[in-house]
Parts: structure tokens; sequence; C-alpha cells
């Protein structure tokens, strides 16, 4: 009996919450099969379109909501009720489930009948993608409210989808990412279990909707055995350690997006054939077959893509389903010695490395957060210096280099690109919104809010009555940051610089010396990511890589304005300040570290790194910024030559 294909999406949303609903509309047309929403940067992080570290984000990696109006938009004309909707959200996940059952409530729908996933995985925005806003502790217990309540509420709902995808990107290996991902299902698991509100019953039904969200890369057969050992690990340990007994809720359900990491700004057209091999590894085992699949789009390298662009992605997915014979057969990996023996020893990896960070108390304690972090910098680490030597060939990249022109297009049109003025469109909405609704409602709404927060009581109910009273999403993460307070990371940064004997690098070394001789003390290398962008993996390695050629480099991780950090460079006496940006908002945030360091009469060059098209990268030199770097530039030791250099021009000192 053949199979049935898994669901179709495409993870999308951008400018407008109205221009985001079109953009759905004519991907269900094409045929996709579930939504995947994408939301920008200070939704994620509980802000309002109009705070000061909002600003040049609003719209940039996804569709800004700020309240039930702009949820209303988004699903206008899409029935809630027939739609499996997943929401990539995390940290204000109660917040956006909130508004999306109030939205719903709205037109009609049962709550019973709602489907689709909250992502809702704090560990994995600690250790890799930075969109966290509270401690370890009070995070866990919004996931277990959320648990909690949909079981009762909307018993379809996925309230939580431990995502391993950002661990891969972030460097972790596949044992790395099993491991990881297994011990944050197993530290919600067991606060779930020890929360007294919550019935043996309602915690077998928890444990039947927790979902996972897996990354998949090249090695497609490592990816299937990653998975069927996942799967497998995941029924012994609802078995065996939860008492679960109902095959239906200790199913390893799971869904995908393929790597992006691995995806080339050089030659981006060979990234049609990586998403194809990474899609292979999550579709060719029946036992280990991906429930939802969503495709990066080949230019994603270069920036955001294009309707045609995602629409590429969806066909690969309907030709995979519907025109080869995959979906006919059993899973045609059974009785092969060499996926069994590859499976059996990953499986006994990734017990001993979720035995190490339980050991630790498990994921969600500072300990284990630390750990992890450390693991992931250092592995990615390993692989960008793997890169460099060629002992990692990418076609394209450091092998194959020579290429015919590209006929798929460059410049402004190759790149979706959010339109001027979308920012200041959504702020003047938000303010006329606050403007309308009845304030002693609102301030009622946000009392029972931060009462339910400090008393212990579950957080949903309270939450809907704000999404319904007309509270925006800042106001609602305010009101709990006056509870729980607010976190900030580890960075994973070893904290003595491994010291490389390869050449290249201790020729950099020697020049560093040198210059920091005549400069009277260590060359001192500011690393900061300014606005609200958490994607850190290439900041981690540029000061890594500083430190190994003996700068002095400084990074205190993400999340600043472009005050603090010219703050910063004053009080370090930085010579140099590198501006990690990764989310499109450089122009705005570049120009904005400018003009705080001109207020301040500091003269420090600056340089910015990110998916930076080539425009733009024009319009920063133009603006002042001394260099710029984008994924093409992958060899790190050539970026530090580069910093020195930077140096030596802004203070007329020469490296012999």
């Amino acid at each position: 009996m053949a199979d049935k294909p898994w669901i179709f999406r495409t993870y999308a949303g951008h400018s407008t919450a109205a221009k985001s609903n079109a953009l759905y509309r004519g991907n269900l047309a094409k045929g996709q099969t579930g939504l995947s929403v994408a939301f920008d940067l200070p939704t994620q992080t509980g802000y309002d379109s109009d705070h000061v570290l909002a600003k040049g984000e609003v719209g940039k990696v996804g569709v800004p909501v700020a309240h039930l109006g702009d949820m209303r938009a988004l699903f206008d004309q899409i029935p809630a009720r027939e739609m499996n909707t997943s929401m990539t959200i995390n940290a204000t996940a109660p917040w956006l489930l909130a508004l999306y059952v109030a939205a719903a409530d709205e037109q009609g729908a049962p709550r019973a009948a709602l489907q689709g996933t909250t992502q809702n995985d704090l560990i994995k925005e600690y250790l890799s993608r930075g969109t966290y806003i509270f401690p370890p502790k009070p995070s866990l217990r919004l996931i277990t409210d959320m648990i909690g309540w949909t079981t009762g509420e909307l018993p379809k709902w996925n309230p939580m989808n431990v995502c391993s995808y950002h661990l891969q990107e972030a460097g972790a290996g596949p044992v790395e990412e099993a491991a990881f991902a297994l011990a944050t299902a197993t530290s919600v698991l067991n606060a779930l279990k020890d929360d007294p509100s919550i019935s043996p019953e309602q915690f077998h039904q928890g444990v039947g909707r927790i979902s996972f969200f897996v990354n998949a890369g090249v090695k497609f057969i490592t990816e299937i055995c990653k998975l069927r050992a996942m799967g497998e690990l995941w029924d012994d340990l609802c078995t065996n350690r939860y008492g679960v007994t109902d095959p239906k809720q200790k199913l390893f359900r799971y869904g995908v997006q393929v790597n992006s990491l691995g995806l080339t700004e050089p030659q981006p057209e060979n990234n049609v054939y990586r998403i194809l091999f990474g899609m292979l590894g999550v579709t060719l085992s029946k036992k280990a077959r991906a429930r939802a699949v969503q495709l990066p789009a080949w230019n994603e390298a270069m920036g955001l893509p294009r309707p045609w662009d995602q629409q590429w992605s969806l066909r690969l997915q309907q030709i995979a389903a519907f025109e080869t014979d995959m979906l006919e057969y059993d899973d045609i990996f059974d009785g092969s010695h060499v996926i069994e023996g590859k499976v059996a020893a990953m499986k006994a990896e990734i017990m001993a490395e979720l035995t190490r960070i339980e050991a630790l108390g498990g994921a969600a304690t500072e300990e284990a957060i630390v750990y992890m972090k450390e693991q992931l910098v250092a592995a990615n680490a390993a692989r960008v210096a793997a890169i460099e030597a060629g002992d990692i060939k990418v076609v394209g990249v450091n092998a194959y280099k020579e290429t015919a022109p590209s006929p798929l297009g460059e410049g402004v049109d190759a790149i979706m690109t959010v339109e001027a003025g979308v920012e200041e469109d959504q702020v003047a909405r938000l303010q006329a919104w606050r403007a309308a609704r009845d304030p002693k409602a609102a301030a009622e709404a946000l009392a029972e809010l931060e009462a339910a927060a400090r008393s212990g009581a579950n957080i949903m109910p309270p939450s809907i009555a704000c999404a319904k009273a007309g509270i925006t999403t800042g106001e609602w993460a305010d009101a709990l940051r006056k509870v729980f307070g607010q976190y900030r990371g580890p960075t994973g940064l070893a904290k003595v610089a491994r010291l490389s004997n390869d050449p290249a690098i201790v020729a950099v070394r020697d020049e560093v010396a040198v210059l920091s001789a005549k400069l009277g003390r260590p060359l001192t290398f500011l690393v900061a990511k300014p606005g609200l962008d958490g994607h850190s993996n290439g900041a981690e390695q540029i000061a890594t890589r500083a430190r190994e050629v003996g700068m002095d480099a400084i990074y205190d991780g993400i999340r600043f304005t472009p005050a603090e950090i010219a703050e910063q460079a004053a009080k370090t006496g930085a010579h140099v300040v590198g501006l990690s940006i990764l989310s499109g908002s450089h122009v705005a945030l570049a120009e904005a570290v400018m003009d705080e360091l001109k207020k301040r009469g500091l003269t420090v060059p600056v340089i910015a790194g990110g998916i930076i098209p080539p425009e733009d990268a024009v319009r920063l030199k133009a603006a002042g910024i001394a260099a710029v770097y984008t994924p093409k530039d992958f060899e790190l030791t050539g970026i530090m030559r580069g910093i020195v250099g930077v140096v030596e021009n802004a203070t007329g000192d020469k490296a012999a």
C-alpha cells in the first residue's frame, strides 16, 4: 500500500501581515498543503515595532505580528479549522498561540479542530538561534503551561517542536544534534511530570503531542541513520522511562528543514542538488520519513527568496512525492547490515552524550547550556578550519571554482527585498491600534497576566484574554520580563585561545604581534551584533579566529543597540569594530553604529559581515565602512589579514 505524501511547506513571511497573507494564499494555490509562518525578529524577541531594538528589523526575516489585528490580516481568507499551521516561534510562543486562538475564535473555528505546531524550544535558542527572552527556569515553565493547556483545549495541536535544526547549523554533528534534542525533550517531560497540575493522562497526552524538527544535510545516508536512531531511542525513552505504552503517543513525529548552512553564495545554482540530496535523507526511509518537509530556496545564501524561488523548491517536493516511486514501497533499508550497524553505533554515542548532559542536571540547567554551547562553537570551528584546509570539499567554494556566467540572475531582482516604508507603515498601524483600544480593559488584562506569572497559574488563559483586549507583543513580553527577568546566554568561546601551528595563522599572528607592539598594546577587535539578529555562528567563529591570531577579541554575545556598541568601543579602546548582521538590516544598523561612534568623537574603523548583496556593500563602503565580508569569504585567516590592514590604514602603522 502506497504511503501518504508528507505535508508540503514553505517557510515564509515578510514585510506585512497583508503581504504575507497574499504569499500564503498564492503558495496554497500552487499545491502547498500546510503553512509555515516566519515571524520578524521583534515579534520573535518580544518587542513592538517601535522599540529602539526593532529599528531596521521590522518585516525583514518574517512577518511582524504585534497584535490581534495583524493576526487577523495574516489569516484573512484562510480558514483556521482547515489549515495545518506551523509557527516558528519560541520565547513568545504562548503569545502567538494566544493570538492565533483568538483569531480562530473570531472565525468560529472550534478549538478542538485547530491543527498545527508551535516550535517553543527555548534550549536551542540559548545554544544557536538567539531569540530567547527569559531565563531557563521560567522558560521551561511557559513550555509546560502550553503543553498542559493544549492537551485539554487544542488536542490536535503540537505545543512543542523540539528543534535540532539550528544545532546542525551551529556546527553539531549527527550525534550532538540528536543527543541535544533528546536532552531537551527529556528536560521538558521531567518538568511536565513534576507539575502537580498535570494528571497522568495529560502527561501521556503531552508526550504524544511533542514533535521534533530536524536538519538534513547532503550526507543523506548518515541522515537516514540519524533519524532511525532517534526514532528508536525516542520509543525506548517513552516506554521505559516515562511508561507510555500507546504506540501513537510514543511515535517519533518530525518535520524537517533541509540544511541551509551548506548553501553557498558562489555558484548558487549548485544548491539545487544539495537541497535534493538533503531531502532524500528524510523521505527515502519509510520508517524515518518526515511528516512535513520545508526546503530552502537555491538562493538563500544571497538574500530573501522570491516567490518563483520558493515555487522551485515546492515543485521538487511534488515531483518526489507524485512522479517517483519512493512512496510505493516498504522501508527499502530494512535488513541492510550497513544501515543497522551505523544506527546501532549512533544510538550508543547519542545515549552516551545524553547521559553526560543529564549528569550536569539536564538540558535546562546553566551548566549544561554552557557545556553544549562550547561544544557547538568548537565543532563549528573545526568544520570551518577543515573547509579552509580543503579537507572538506565544497564544490564552487574551495574546489571546482571555475564557472560559466549564471543565467539565473544577479543584481537587485535576483532576490526579494523589503520595500522602503514598511517599518514606518507598521509603526503607524501599531500606534493607531493602541489608540483605538479600550485602555481600561487592556490594563486589566495585563494585570491579570502579570498576576498569573507571579502565582504560577497557567499563562495561556490570561494571554488569550490579553489578545482579545488588544495587548501588543511588546506589552505581553514586558509584563513577563517584570516577573521573570531577561537572560543573556553564554557565547561558547573558549576561555583560552587555541594556538594553531597552521602556517597561514602563524604568519598573521606575527603581523598582529608587530602591529600590537607599534600600537603599544594588543590589537583590540570588538565583535558586535547590533539589533535583534541572533544568528551568532559567524561572529563566534570570527572572534575565535581573531584570538588565535593574537588579537584581543571582545565578543559579549547578541542583541546590542548601536549606542551600546559605540559605548563599548569607547570603553575598551577598540582599534576596530566588526558588525555581524544576517537579518538583512545591515545598512540601517551599520549606519546607526557609525553615527553613534561619530557622536562620541571616535574614529575607529568599522567592518561588516553578513548576507550582504553587492549593491548594499557599495552603499556601506560609501558610508564609511572599511570592509565588507559575505559568505563567499570563507577563509577566516584571510579576513584576519584584512583586519590587520584596516587597522594599519586607520593608525598609519604598518606591520613589518
